[in-house]
C-alpha cells in the first residue's frame, strides 16, 4: 500500500455530474460560463517524496509531468481548452 492518499470520489456519480453540466449549459444558453475553470485531485502524504510520488501516479496517466513548485508543493495539470485537470500536493502544514 502506498504512503500517499488521493483524495478520489465516485468516478460514474463524477463523470454523470459533468454531463449533466455540459447538457444544462447547452440547454440554457443564457446560463454564463467562467472564462477558465479547474478541477484538483488533491494528494495527501506527510514528506515530500511521497507527495511527489502521488501526484506522479495521477501525472502518468494523464501524460503530463510532475512539476516542483518548491517547499513542497508538487502539481501536474492537463489543460482540455479552458478548462484544467490538476492533481497538487501540499505540505501538512499548509493543509490545516
Amino acid at each position: 500500500m502506498s504512503a500517499y492518499v488521493i483524495r478520489s470520489g465516485d468516478r460514474a456519480a463524477f463523470l454523470a455530474g459533468l454531463r449533466e453540466l455540459v447538457d444544462f449549459l447547452t440547454a440554457n444558453p443564457a446560463v454564463v460560463v467562467p472564462h477558465r475553470a479547474s478541477i484538483a485531485v488533491l494528494v495527501d502524504a506527510p514528506d515530500s517524496a511521497t507527495r511527489r510520488e502521488g501526484v506522479e501516479s495521477v501525472a502518468a496517466p494523464l501524460g503530463v509531468p510532475t512539476e516542483d513548485l518548491g517547499q513542497g508543493y508538487f502539481d501536474a495539470r492537463r489543460e482540455f481548452g479552458p478548462i484544467a485537470y490538476v492533481a497538487v500536493a501540499v505540505p501538512p502544514k499548509d493543509r490545516q
